[in-house]
């Protein structure tokens, strides 16, 4: 068995008001001027918190400048800010952009290293300040996970990954996700389920990870149509977050593959959301990648619900319909039809995926121009 690094935050904290819990550590850890990154959106149902803290003499800047995916230019700006500030913590309450920038912000206030030099794997060498993540949506897994991803000068998606952008503590309380509207619900919670089923159908699935994977893939299936249909159903935002959660923890042991790199060049391309870039390719990658590997997603789908058919390729199959179904029972575009994206653009598109490496190498089947062609012609 390969050897495998498990790395999360000092401190999870995972339930309903849990941000109260967030409060009351924050406090005893005795930090006074916090840089806060957050959405307009979650505003008001911070203020309580935000004054229970400023109550106990913390002094709070907050930053709202983070409302799509950032750019290396949004990221500097606002570490500018946080340096003005004389931030000594950095706490990053919001969907996966806001995270990841909190988490950059966190290590480059008092890094000697430049932007340039820690872009990649593992070339983030320290981070001295203090880093808190509040996700509001589940999705991305930020909060736990080592990573950050922003937008090059080139429109390229590039990634930071680091053991040092592991958060000091995570907070994932259902509650704040209630705001999130039906569409964000949906993408972002087949962004999750995506991560996890990545993780396991992984070139490097390890089986460790292959249980909060199988187990993410199977609590999202089952409850995001139900958080979908009604945004205030705590119960089915409460699975959906512990799903989002696992999907988390598989980032960086395993990490994705194929779907996200293909998905990457519709987000830089056309502006399409990350999570529903990923719904609008993850069933077509499957289908392309059973072929390899049809008893890993014989598994994926018995735990979507399928029954077993006559071999493992029906049966994975029928997962792969499942998902679509799924899909599109949470209002979800179902092919790139459907969307901006214009079929003249997919051999562009497919050349800006295959430099995605970083994450196609994971994937258990290799993916050339022409295999990416294919997939975003099926998925058309």
């Amino acid at each position: 068995m390969k050897e495998i690094v498990i790395l999360n935050p000092n401190r999870v904290v995972f339930g309903e008001g849990s941000i109260q819990r967030f409060v009351s550590d924050f406090i005893e850890k005795g930090y006074k001027r916090m840089f806060l990154v957050t959405i307009t959106e979650i505003q008001d149902a911070l203020k309580p918190f935000l004054e229970s803290l400023q109550s106990e003499g913390i002094a709070i800047e907050m930053d709202l400048s983070i409302v799509k995916e950032p750019t290396f230019e949004d990221f500097s700006k606002v570490l500018e800010k946080a340096k003005t500030f004389n931030a000594d913590s950095i706490v990053g309450i919001g969907g996966g952009s806001v995270l990841d920038v909190a988490k950059l912000v966190a290590a480059q206030l008092k890094n000697t290293q430049t932007l340039e030099e820690i872009k990649g794997i593992g070339n983030l060498k320290e981070r001295q300040t203090y880093v808190v993540c509040v996700p509001t949506t589940s999705g991305t897994g930020s909060e736990v996970s080592p990573n950050a991803i922003f937008v090059n000068d080139q429109g390229e998606k590039v990634g930071v990954i680091s053991p040092y952008l592991v958060a000091d503590a995570a907070y994932i309380d259902p509650l704040l996700t209630i705001s999130m509207p039906k569409d964000v619900t949906a993408a972002t919670g087949i962004d999750a389920l995506t991560h996890c089923l990545e993780a396991y159908t992984n070139k490097f699935s390890h089986p460790f990870v292959d249980l909060y994977a199988l187990e993410g893939v199977r609590l999202i299936a089952k409850y995001l149509k139900r958080a979908c249909d009604n945004g205030n159903d705590i119960a089915a935002r409460t699975q959906v977050a512990l799903g989002s959660l696992y999907g988390g923890m598989c980032l960086g042991p395993v990490n994705t593959a194929a779907v996200h790199a293909l998905s990457y060049p519709l987000g830089v391309e056309y502006h399409i959301s990350h999570g529903l870039s990923n719904a609008l390719l993850l069933p077509h990658v499957m289908e392309f990648n059973i072929e390899t590997n049809p008893d890993k997603y014989e598994r994926i789908a018995e735990v979507l619900g399928a029954e077993k058919k006559n071999n493992s390729k029906e049966t994975a199959l029928e997962g792969v319909e499942i998902l679509k179904k799924l899909i599109v029972d949470c209002g979800l575009p179902i092919s790139l039809s459907q969307t901006a994206v214009k079929e003249e653009s997919i051999a562009k598109l497919a050349e800006e995926a295959v430099k995605v490496q970083r994450l196609l190498k994971n994937n258990i089947r290799e993916i050339a121009v022409d295999d990416a062609v294919a997939i975003y012609k099926s998925a058309f």
